[in-house]
């Protein structure tokens, strides 16, 4: 370190020579003008010294006539006189090119400000206005990566990794770790706009479904530093929450270029709440009669706008020519209660479904659709599914809802550890998601985590243990070491996911290759390519067992080559970005175990372990 240092600060001295050298003569740092000597006085006499200026008369203003004592005058910003002579008002606007008296009555309070350039240019006072060194909302303190870790990585690297992670993450606690550090409190790298690193940030986790997360994240900067990429960006997490009305300092105040129908919607609506309900309603009918907007968006917007009061009319919503739902519509229809058709919503995308499963001013049965999905992907916790499984208990009394409720209740309080057993597996066995039940995996973890290890349970031990590590409860999850057999699912769980675990040997995982069914043997590619990234196998028997498997865990490629040197480099940040990048998917057989080797073993590196050992455990568990 001491060698670097020592070299570094030997170019900067010899830089530093050369900049003497190449400067042998004087520079004038004057601006012109500065080094001509004042004009002598044409009297001989010297001047007296006249008053100093006050608040009330420029120093060089014309004469004017005699101002009564008390009297201010103040120039109106932006209008000259009518002649253009004299600024006797200030500058900019002709006198005689303004409105008429019909036309100002009909400007809203935004063009009579823009007129007469009184718009506000920032709405937070400027001794509470932040700064943009470092922006996020997860300090380290808190649980936030480092926050300086990428001020040195390349700006283009960054970039690329977050911009090109465009999919879902496949593995759930991938996600959650990938959005941890896209909240924390971070320096934007060197050469990188603030601004566009908080956008990226932003546009990412809206891509994940983290819309409260990204809503948050650029709520952390003052309208008066968005760039038009954060400013869209902050438009889609408000979209996606829901929250018309947090939009409106970005859509009012913010730099955009943008004219679409939605932006002009909810400027209006935003006008309505600012106390021009006419003007507001004036544009919207303007927008749909001039066909800019379909027309059920714009009766929505409508219908939002006269919340604000002083309509004068009510609003039908009708929906019989409406043959799509946009998140437009979506997020008008849950904002102003309105009821969407069955016929739009049989068959929702994953956009609908996490913004639904989050979503407020949803009751916990609409809501309840959505849930497995945003479990699944690590939008929900398990302590979020147990409360949104607790409400519906209460408020439902019949139905399949009202049923899996119940049988949750039973999980916990049930008379005997076979009856809690039972409504646990009746859970898994309701999922909706027939292929992948880890939602419900995610709902059941703490009723999993209360049951004590018994022999009779052994045949269960597998997904028991799954569903306890989908919650994170390894040290639960570790008390049922006894009861697992060699080579069974459990124990392969507990191999990878406990804090402290034996090294497996070749004939322990032969028994788990010879007892899986798994389509492909994915789960044997999966525990050797995790056994190995986390260095619980010997590189001896991890390079046999994977030839046979047809693995070669030292592939590299240029997503390797950069995770490895991350690592390398105990770059946390750096890691996790990159580990999302090469995690991106929509369901585990689109993670091939080289690139799980990689991630574990990078992740496990830079001090990430807990959350290298939940995502090999949940590989294994989900292939």
């Amino acid at each position: 370190m001491k060698r670097v240092s020592i070299a570094s600060a030997a170019v900067l001295l010899a830089s530093g020579s050369t900049l003497v050298l190449a400067q042998s003569q004087p520079e004038d740092l004057l601006p012109p003008g500065f080094d001509q000597p004042a004009p002598a006085p044409t009297a001989t006499r010297a001047p007296r010294p006249g008053p100093s200026p006050t608040a009330t008369q420029a120093p060089d203003a014309p004469a004017g006539p005699a101002m009564q004592p008390g009297e201010v005058v103040q120039a109106v910003p932006g209008v000259t006189a009518a002649n253009g002579d004299a600024p006797a008002l200030g500058t900019g606007i002709d006198l005689a090119r303004l409105p008429t008296l019909e036309q100002l009555e009909a400007m809203s309070t935004d063009d009579l400000d823009e007129l007469f350039g009184l718009k506000p240019k920032v709405d937070i006072p400027a001794a509470a206005q932040r700064g943009m060194d470092r922006v996020g909302v997860v300090a380290p303190g808190e649980g936030g990566l480092p926050a300086f870790s990428l001020v040195r990585q390349p700006a283009e690297l960054v970039r690329a990794a977050l911009a090109g992670t465009r999919g879902p993450v496949v593995s759930r606690w991938g996600h959650i770790l990938l959005r941890r550090a896209l909240a924390s409190r971070l320096a934007a790298p060197a050469g990188m706009d603030p601004a566009e690193f908080v956008a990226l940030r932003a546009a990412l986790l809206n891509r994940m479904g983290e819309f409260a997360v990204a809503r948050a994240l650029v709520q952390d900067v003052d309208t008066a530093n968005y760039s038009p990429a954060l400013t869209n960006a902050a438009f889609d997490s408000y979209i996606g929450t829901a929250d018309i009305l947090g939009a409106c300092p970005a859509v009012r105040l913010a730099r955009s270029d943008r004219e679409d129908a939605e932006w002009r919607m909810t400027a209006a609506i935003c006008s309505a709440f600012s106390g021009e309900a006419t003007n507001a309603e004036s544009d919207l009918r303007r927008l749909i009669n001039t066909g800019r907007t379909q027309r059920i968006d714009g009766l929505l917007a409508q219908r939002y706008a006269g919340a604000a009061g002083g309509g004068r009319r009510s609003v039908t919503i009708e929906w019989n020519d409406v043959s799509e739902l946009t998140p437009w519509r979506f997020a008008l229809s849950n904002a102003v209660g309105q009821e969407i058709p069955a016929t739009l919503t049989a068959d929702l995308g994953a956009w609908y479904a996490l913004s639904a499963a989050t979503a407020p001013m949803l009751t916990a049965a609409q809501r309840a659709p959505s849930a497995d999905l945003a479990a699944r992907r690590g939008v929900l916790s398990a302590a979020a599914m147990v409360d949104l499984y607790a409400q519906i208990f209460e408020e439902e009394e019949e139905g399949a809802l009202a049923d899996a409720a119940q049988s949750l209740r039973t999980a916990y309080v049930g008379a005997d550890a076979a009856t809690r057993l039972a409504a646990i597996k009746a859970l898994w066995g309701a999922s909706e998601s027939a292929d992948d039940p880890y939602g419900r995996w995610v709902l059941t973890a703490n009723a999993a985590a209360r049951l004590d290890p018994s022999e009779d349970m052994a045949g269960d031990a597998g997904p028991l243990i799954g569903s306890m590590l989908a919650a994170g409860f390894d040290r639960d999850a570790a008390r049922w070491a006894s009861v697992v057999p060699a080579g069974s699912l459990g124990w392969a769980l507990l191999t990878l996911a406990r804090p402290q675990a034996q090294p497996a040997s070749g004939g322990q995982v032969g028994d788990f290759l010879s007892d899986d069914a798994s389509s492909e043997q994915a789960k044997s590619r999966m525990l050797i390519a995790g056994l190995a990234g986390l260095g619980r196998v010997s590189p001896g028997a991890a390079s046999d067992i994977a030839e046979d498997l047809g693995i070669d865990l030292q592939r590299r490629s240029r997503w390797t080559q950069a995770i490895d040197a991350a690592a390398a480099g105990r770059n946390q940040v750096l890691v996790v970005l990159l580990a999302g990048l090469g995690m991106q998917g929509e369901a585990w057989e689109q993670m091939t175990a080289v690139h799980l080797y990689h991630v574990v073993k990078a992740l496990n590196d830079v001090g990430l372990g807990a959350e290298a050992r939940m995502i090999a455990a949940e590989a294994v568990a989900r292939a």
